[in-house]
């Protein structure tokens, strides 16, 4: 994505006060809106670490030049996955752009540099595991001897099951409101203000409707948490204290992560070398069993809201690859 730099650099003559206050607003702007907040922090901490590493070796980081960039990812090679050297890479060129500054994130050095990262270091990239209805029924049951349901019992259920059911991003999640969620008789309908595939936020749709099994209802678990919490505004999923108190903010998103991990780990559930465990694997697996459920390509992209056939077909590769595999006509 291309960010314009700096509005007035075109101008034939000076701005007037008011101008330039207008220039600086758009400016501003573009550098915030234009970004998901959580790339906009990524950027920033992976900035102030090339910042660092600069001040270490007696070299300005603006503007930077290639050969510098390459031996500071050439330094973090082998601690880091290739995707993560890119984000790095990512970050240094933004800082550049804000600032009108010449950047070319291909130039050869550092192109060469990536790819002898990738020789020598190297290793697959785990893909979140994509969850199934199966083994969401274990994330979301009691816990073995417990007749009681917690306030985090019951709002791990309902974050998981909406969160699988919803093919929600973890940001997503955790941005519904109770203004933003209606429950209707045949289920339950979210209103995603803002999501990665509209940064516009122009807000878009999503329906649920209400489970064949009371263990797993999405809206039966939803209804449940609120009553329990006495939520009747604002955000839909919050913190839980030790005296069992709710807090009034939203959980971040990391939060998923880690109530996923401490609910897998209740379960006994593994997953399988390879993979990883992560709150994607709730959207992924969303898709997987919507195709081995034989919908078709436009219900799910629909309901997942996804812009590209390609993104949401990684997905069904996977769960077609023991389906479709040509090895079943040998005759072994």
């Amino acid at each position: 994505m291309t960010v314009p730099t700096d509005p007035a650099e075109h101008l034939s003559e000076a701005p007037s006060p008011a101008l330039q206050s207008a220039l600086s607003a758009a400016k501003d702007s573009a550098r915030t809106a234009a970004y998901a907040p959580e790339t906009l922090r990524a950027y920033a901490h992976d900035w102030q670490a090339f910042c660092s590493w600069c001040d270490e070796h007696d070299t300005s980081p603006l503007p930077a030049a290639p050969p510098v960039v390459a031996a500071w990812l050439h330094s973090l090679a082998p601690h880091f996955s290739r995707s993560a050297l890119n984000r790095r890479l990512a970050a240094i060129g933004y800082q550049h752009r804000m600032r009108g500054l010449a950047w070319s994130s291909g130039h050869a050095a550092i192109r060469t540099t990536l790819r002898a990262a990738g020789r020598l270091y190297g290793t697959p990239q785990k893909q979140a595991a994509a969850l199934t209805s199966q083994e969401l029924r274990s994330l979301v049951a009691p816990a073995q001897g417990k007749t009681v349901d917690t306030l985090a019992d019951l709002r791990d259920r309902a974050l998981l099951l909406i969160g699988f059911a919803g093919a929600l991003r973890r940001s997503e999640l955790v941005a519904l409101t109770i203004e933003t969620v209606r429950i209707v008789g045949t289920g339950l309908k979210l209103h995603i203000a803002r999501s990665k595939t509209d940064p516009e936020q122009r807000g878009e749709e999503v329906f649920l409707p209400r489970g064949k099994h009371r263990e797993t209802c999405p809206v039966l678990a939803l209804e449940r948490w609120l009553k329990k919490a006495e939520i009747t505004d604002g955000p839909l999923f919050r913190s839980i204290n030790r005296w069992e108190q709710v807090g009034r903010d939203a959980l971040h998103p990391d939060a998923i992560r880690q109530i996923l991990r401490r609910r897998a780990k209740m379960a006994g559930l593994k997953i399988p070398s390879g993979e990883r465990l992560s709150p994607h694997g709730l959207r992924a697996g969303f898709v997987t069993e919507a195709f081995r459920a034989n919908a078709r390509d436009e219900q799910i992209m629909a309901h997942t809201r996804h812009r590209d056939l390609r993104s949401m077909r990684r997905y069904v590769r996977r769960a077609r690859l023991d389906l479709d595999s040509p090895a079943h006509l040998l005759d072994l």
